[in-house]
């Protein structure tokens, strides 16, 4: 008889975040990783597992961390939508997640270690009002913190909104909707770890003040956090360093120092790259007999080397590599209209970092169907990002994009959003794409300034003009030094990557890379007030001379959009049996058709690239929609021929007879003297007679409508009484 298992390391720990409940349970589930815990915040429940690599790995001059953020669709009560009704590559919001949660974390690892480490966490059940992406964050930290890989946490993250002037810590899903803000904030216990924001144009001030709500938040769950590994923590296992000798640094600093000062000494990228390549050949030439099999901790004494110079340059001697001041901005250009026959266009430069966005405009319908576990189905707005390989001067096969690449489109896009009309003044599906054509530094900013220039060029009425830049920062023990507009050396060097992004009026999206372990509330303030004026400048300077506002008219190559709303009890009128009568209106009008139904309303959306025919859909949508009134105007397609008329068909199903004497202001002898098969004419309604049929006029409508003046001929068989229309047709003359 098997006996039941006994749980003996199996603890739970408890507190409340943002007034609502945290319990955190190890020692029950995942006992052969390094570091485990299964979090749940209200009903969400987020498992986190961490392991690392008993050996370092080999040839490899970086920490190997990796985060998955794993959403299970059965946490939502979904199956899978897709063929295999399983789970397939991440989805881009677990993507991104999975950046916010690497950010924080991977700066408190000891930066010469080389063990491979794994961070995996599954979603297993989301309660909206509490953020399972926050929930993984805070899981992630208990994790290792627990275990025994070395690292310098705990951190703590939350959501920080912004509703009626006050800040609301993890808002629930109702509140997120009205919220002007949605920043997420990481913090140790003294610093500010990490920061990602998207904002409906906030102040600088309301920023910060968030950004501080939330790190003062974060302090009570590492207390918690730190309660937990206190009780239950493991001591944390020894590495083989991956640092080199200090005696090998110095000779080899000693050796290249006045040569590598030389080298760094331009603005120009490839420049620097060329003059740095016999440094590294004769550094080796010396150094690989002294120090034999050290070949990459030689190669990580010149990087070290390099770092050195350009960080006593800046902190010392106030020096940039590129020769400008630590507020200046290296050389812009906008220019829109680059590329013939798209809807839009606009090319960004700054210094040798160069983007080309490119604006597509389509039918609502072209919107992309989201299948993830958080309430987002669906989004008509998109921006992609391309970084090729040559845009850093290497060759590689593109294999699509990476998680950088999505990361930095997904910030554009967040920076953008909030300028974006809405679908009922634009109603259209945008995509952006932002294709990278050289990089030195900040190309997710670049693409934010190119983005905005390619939209306006396309014509879409965007409420204001977005720019975006970068901040960098250096810092050695108490001194700091922040400089705007960091290239690509100073973003290696240095040890922030803050970007904002934003318009005149305030900012949109914020993302802060760090490679220390946080930053003080001054450098938070600094950063933010640098930004404003730079972006400010970008946008005065040059995006907006480039473009002023958006084109009044869209592209001659663009879908022409019109909408209408009808009862959507008529809905199905419209779309007829197995979408019989929408497929006659479309191929007859050479246009695409949308609906959707909101209540009681349904949105029609027409597009085509013909105006006039795209009209034409929307008046046979309306007249079906609507049932005819004597006095109504309608444009209609001759249908039938007779004798005595034509038959007009204004609608699909719905026809009417404009008698021979109705046709135009003076007499008419043939029909086919006025209109043809197949005519599209504006015809006015008589009347219905007690059958439903229509009487039509095409006479009234030039006389009354166009202004012509009628024939007054005494003797023509059109000034005389006549009978009703309806008692002078045969009984099959209908149909």
């Amino acid at each position: 008889m098997n006996k039941p298992m006994i749980f003996d390391k199996y603890k739970v720990f408890e507190t409340e975040f943002a007034g609502r409940p945290l319990k955190v349970e190890t020692g029950k589930m995942t006992q052969l990783a390094n570091g485990a815990c299964l979090v749940h915040y209200g009903e969400t429940v987020v498992h986190v597992a961490v392991t690392a690599s008993e050996k370092p790995r080999e040839g490899v001059d970086f920490f190997p961390l990796s985060v998955d953020y794993e959403e299970k669709l059965y946490s939502v009560g979904k199956i899978p939508g897709s063929f295999l009704k399983r789970e397939g590559r991440p989805t881009e919001k677990a993507i991104l997640t999975s950046r916010v949660i690497d950010r924080p974390i991977r700066p408190l690892f000891p930066k010469d270690m080389r063990n491979d480490c794994s961070v995996v966490c599954t979603v297993m059940a989301v309660d909206p009002d509490c953020s399972p992406e926050i929930t993984a964050m805070i899981g992630t930290s208990i994790a290792i913190s627990i275990s025994d890989v070395p690292w310098n946490g705990p951190i703590s993250g939350c959501s920080v909104g912004y509703i009626d002037g006050e800040f609301v810590i993890n808002p629930t899903n109702e509140q997120k909707e009205i919220s002007k803000m949605a920043t997420t904030v990481a913090s140790t216990d003294s610093r500010i770890a990490m920061i990602e924001a998207g904002a409906d144009c906030v102040s600088d001030e309301v920023m910060y003040n968030a950004i501080m709500a939330g790190h003062e938040a974060n302090q009570k769950i590492i207390e918690f956090i730190k309660g937990i590994q206190a009780e239950i923590g493991k001591d944390k296992f020894t590495y083989p360093s991956n640092d080199p000798e200090h005696e090998m640094f110095e000779a080899i600093m000693e050796f290249a120092e006045a040569d590598v000062k030389a080298a760094l000494d331009t603005d120009d990228k490839t420049v620097r790259d060329e003059r740095l390549l016999p440094i590294y050949d004769a550094v080796h030439a010396k150094f690989d007999e002294i120090y034999p099999e050290c070949e990459a901790k030689i190669d990580e004494c010149l990087y070290k080397t390099q770092k050195t110079i350009v960080r006593r340059w800046l902190l010392d001697e106030q020096k940039r590599v590129d020769g400008r001041g630590m507020n200046d901005i290296r050389p812009l250009a906008s220019e829109v209209s680059v590329l013939p026959r798209v809807h839009g266009s606009g090319l960004f430069t700054r210094g040798q970092t160069q983007v080309l966005t490119v604006a597509t405009l389509g039918p609502v319908s072209d919107k992309q169907i989201l299948d993830g576990i958080d309430g987002e189905d669906e989004k008509r707005y998109m921006h992609h990002y391309n970084f090729p390989s040559y845009s850093v001067g290497e060759t590689k096969p593109s294999r699509g994009p990476g998680r950088r690449e999505i990361g930095h489109g997904a910030l554009a896009e967040r920076a953008l959003v909030p300028v974006i009309p809405s679908v009922e003044d634009f109603p259209y599906a945008i995509r952006l794409v932002s294709e990278v054509l050289s990089s030195n530094g900040s190309t997710s900013q670049g693409s934010i300034c190119g983005s905005t220039l390619a939209l306006m060029d396309a014509g879409v009425p965007i409420k204001a003009p977005v720019a975006g830049i970068s901040c960098g920062l250096i810092t050695e023990g108490d001194r700091w030094m922040t400089m705007v507009d960091i290239q690509g050396l100073e973003d290696f060097f240095g040890d922030m990557d803050f970007k904002v992004a934003g318009t005149h009026d305030g900012i949109t999206a914020i993302q802060m890379d760090l490679k220390i372990s946080g930053l003080t509330p001054e450098m938070v303030k600094e950063a933010l007030e640098k930004t404003h004026n730079a972006r400010n400048y970008i946008l005065d300077e040059v995006m907006l001379k480039a473009i002023a506002k958006p084109r009044e008219e869209l592209s001659k190559y663009a879908p022409k959009m019109f909408t209408t709303t009808i009862p959507a009890e008529k809905i199905s009128e419209v779309i007829g049996k197995s979408g019989k009568v929408i497929k006659e209106i479309q191929t007859e009008c050479e246009v695409k058709i949308d609906i959707e139904e909101d209540g009681d309303i349904g949105q029609v959306f027409v597009s085509g690239l013909d105006t006039e025919k795209c009209k034409r859909a929307v008046e046979i949508v309306n007249t079906i929609a609507r049932d005819p009134e004597p006095g109504a105007i309608f444009l209609g397609k001759v249908t039938r021929i007779m004798d005595f008329g034509a038959f007009v068909e204004i609608a699909p199903g719905k026809e009417g007879l404009c008698h021979i004497s109705q046709l135009d202001v003076k007499h008419t002898n043939k029909v086919t003297d006025v209109v043809n098969v197949g005519d599209i004419i504006r015809v006015k309604v008589l009347e219905i007679d007690d059958k439903g049929r229509l009487n039509l006029s095409r006479r009234d409508v030039l006389i009354e409508v166009d202004g012509l003046t009628p024939e007054n001929d005494a003797d023509s068989e059109q000034s005389r009484p006549r009978k009703p229309f309806n008692d002078r047709r045969g009984k099959n003359n209908r149909h």
